[in-house]
């Protein structure tokens, strides 16, 4: 199932990841990781999209100097490797070291169609 839902959410999280990266060109860096946040919570349930997510987000963290966000995001790029294949991510997530790794949160209803049209019929 993980994998034909990696493929499923695939357009929506490059579009996500395609506007951070058009942000970051722009010099908007807060914009950028706006992006970044909905491209975590779209692609959470793929092992493959949820490290990815984390490890551009740690990018982002080195590129602006954040150490909080830096040390967030290397515990998360662990737990995205080990914990998502078995289900043990919080849905909603935004990703980001200003919140819990462990908190859910309300997803947006688009992201939340989104997910569901990636899910539909596995």
């Amino acid at each position: 199932m993980q994998r034909t839902f990696k493929k499923r959410i695939a357009p929506f999280v490059e579009v996500a990841l395609a506007n951070a990266k058009q942000a970051r060109s722009a010099g908007d860096p807060q914009q950028e990781f706006n992006h970044l946040e909905r491209a975590h919570v779209l692609g959470q349930e793929s092992t493959y999209w949820h490290v990815k997510v984390h490890a551009l987000m740690l990018l982002w963290a080195i590129r602006n100097g954040s150490t909080r966000e830096t040390l967030g995001q290397v515990f998360r790029i662990i737990g995205a490797a080990t914990k998502t294949a078995f289900g043990l991510v919080p849905q909603g997530n935004t990703g980001g070291a200003n919140v819990s790794p462990f908190k859910k949160m309300p997803i947006e209803p688009e992201l939340a169609t989104l997910i569901r049209r990636a899910k539909s019929d596995l």
